[in-house]
């Protein structure tokens, strides 16, 4: 048995899964705001309440936002900014009294789409994260690519590619930069635009809604949406080649996303045609977790 935790900034969620991957138990709590040591306690408090259920000792894999530092084994890169610097991964195995495995929550999502979702079978599967941020996952051969930096596919902190007047310099991002792809293909990057069009302030789902209502400001917003990610999946095809990219997180669910994206990807990408598959995550937004429980093979 294999237990998996995807800790969000928003909401922690578990899973206990068997070998051939079917799931035994599932559930979701808030994150708690008290900071660091509180939400220790209740990742810990959750997997050991979830093994009592079960009734045995479970492997444990976390999936979490940002990544371990190589140099330090500390947390680095996480939004949810009272990880970084800290030992999370060592903390909860002391807390537990056994090792745990962790990663980065889009390469867990990427990883179970890999294994037994929309890109199983396929040599090289690129997993996107389009949701409160903007990230990305790279399987190979059936295995995590990290790098030497623990950043590979960390595409959502690359520049947005062939930017165009109003683009530029582009929307500041956590990171300190500006013009980052996160800041135009995530949630909050696709209100942004919206507002800008001179409307009131509405989420993803809503500008997705008042679309196929017939909303030309909305329907306007999509579309520049779309062509800003055909751009930059165009530059992961021209990096990577991948053979099937995943689309992963809330936007994903926006019907339209995938045929307007490679009706348009076509002009960046440097072929003469483009086979990459894309496809919508399989096993929606509980992909991370399941990816999660993978990380400790069978």
């Amino acid at each position: 048995m294999r237990i998996g935790i995807d800790l969000g900034g928003t909401k922690i969620e578990i899973l206990a899964m068997e070998g051939d991957g079917i799931e035994r138990l599932r559930r979701r709590i808030p994150t708690p705001t008290g900071g660091y040591e509180a939400i220790l306690d209740a990742v810990a408090a959750l997997a050991r309440e979830v093994e009592t259920e079960v009734a045995g000792a479970c492997t444990v894999g976390i999936g979490i936002p940002g990544v371990l530092s190589p140099a330090t084994g500390l947390v680095k890169n996480s939004n949810t900014a009272c990880l970084n610097g800290k030992p999370l991964d060592r903390d909860l195995s002391r807390a537990l009294g056994r090792e745990v495995r962790m990663a980065n929550d889009a390469n867990c999502f990427a990883l179970s789409e890999a294994t037994d979702g929309a890109g199983a079978g396929a040599a090289t599967v690129f997993g996107v994260i389009l949701g409160t941020g903007t990230g990305g996952g790279i399987v190979v051969d059936g295995r995590i690519l990290t790098g030497p930096n623990a950043v590979a596919g960390e595409w959502g902190h690359n520049p947005l590619p062939w930017p165009e007047g109003p683009e530029r310099p582009g929307p500041p991002c956590y990171c300190g930069r500006s013009g980052c792809l996160e800041t135009f293909l995530s949630g909050p990057g696709l209100s942004r635009d919206y507002r800008l069009s001179g409307e009131e302030e509405r989420t993803a789902e809503e500008i997705a809604a008042l679309a196929l209502a017939g909303d030309a400001l909305a329907r306007a917003a999509l579309d520049r949406h779309s062509d800003r990610l055909a751009r930059g999946l165009a530059s992961v095809i021209n990096l990577l080649d991948p053979d099937v990219i995943v689309l992963g997180g809330g936007l994903s669910r926006m019907e339209h996303l995938a045929a307007s994206v490679q009706e348009r990807w076509g002009r960046w990408v440097f072929s003469d045609r483009v086979d990459t598959r894309l496809r919508t995550a399989q096993h929606g937004d509980s992909s991370g977790v399941r990816g999660a429980a993978r990380l400790w093979p069978l």
